[in-house]
């Protein structure tokens, strides 16, 4: 048993949830939170509390941090999916996109990095993409989105060192056990232009065929040992698809 807590934003679905699961099985204290809390979405253990948290906003990012109290790691993986050309993309969308992936993933930050730096110790553990490491069509507006949280996060870890704070990235490949292709394709009405319907076809079709693939359980994985090991490098490609993406980088 330990006293260690993580707070894991996103635990609805995928790789939030697997992640909370892996960590209350190791018997870390875990708190779960999700815009539309589900106490039943995780085996019951007294270890586990599931909290409301929506990332875009900042009373409810406030309220969140003072009832989770002293936490040891932060698990940034709330984020939301977007397929479309650019030209089919509206600019209130775009910034939807941005809003979750990226500002809130930097206000939450901001929110526990004062109890981290008094206590001069914490982990920030931020899930991205490979996509920002091999870039594909169709994905530009949420690659943007993910390869601003990879910037942050590397100068994030600069400055941090001194309080002996780690900040790490945990870069997926694709998964499609988790609903990050329904969440988008939610938000496809009118972007794919006409003229991008043969290329949209195509790209569909490539993913289909795809044999490598990333599971829920290999970011769990990989979020474990940037929270875990202090010796382990700052990015981790989690799947196999993303560990061949990472060394053709």
């Amino acid at each position: 048993m330990t006293d260690k807590i993580a707070l894991i934003t996103g635990c609805s679905s995928g790789f939030g949830l697997a992640t909370a699961q892996y960590f209350l099985e190791r018997d870390w204290k875990v708190i779960a939170t999700m815009r539309q809390p589900r106490e039943d979405i995780l085996p019951p253990s007294k270890n586990l509390r599931v909290l409301p948290l929506d990332v875009t906003d900042a009373d409810s990012i406030r309220q969140t941090i003072e009832a989770a109290g002293p936490i040891d790691v932060l698990v940034n993986n709330a984020g939301i999916g977007l397929l479309g050309a650019l030209e089919g993309i509206s600019m209130d969308l775009a910034r939807a996109i941005f809003e979750t992936n990226t500002i809130g993933t930097m206000a939450m930050t901001q929110a526990v990095l004062p109890q981290f730096r008094q206590r001069k110790t914490g982990v920030i553990v931020n899930i991205t993409s490979t996509v920002t490491l091999r870039s594909l069509p169709l994905l530009s507006v949420y690659t943007a989105s993910k390869a601003a949280v990879n910037a942050f996060t590397e100068s994030l870890a600069l400055e941090l060192q001194q309080f002996n704070i780690r900040a790490h990235l945990v870069l997926p490949g694709r998964a499609p056990e988790t609903r990050f292709g329904e969440n988008a394709r939610s938000r496809m009405d009118g972007t794919i232009p006409e003229p991008y319907a043969e290329l949209a076809q195509n790209v569909f079709a490539g993913w289909a065929q795809s044999s490598e693939v990333t599971h829920s359980q290999d970011v769990a994985e990989a979020v474990w040992r940037a929270a875990t090991d202090p010796s382990c490098p700052m990015r981790l490609p989690a799947g196999a698809d993303a560990v061949k993406w990472a060394a053709a980088a």
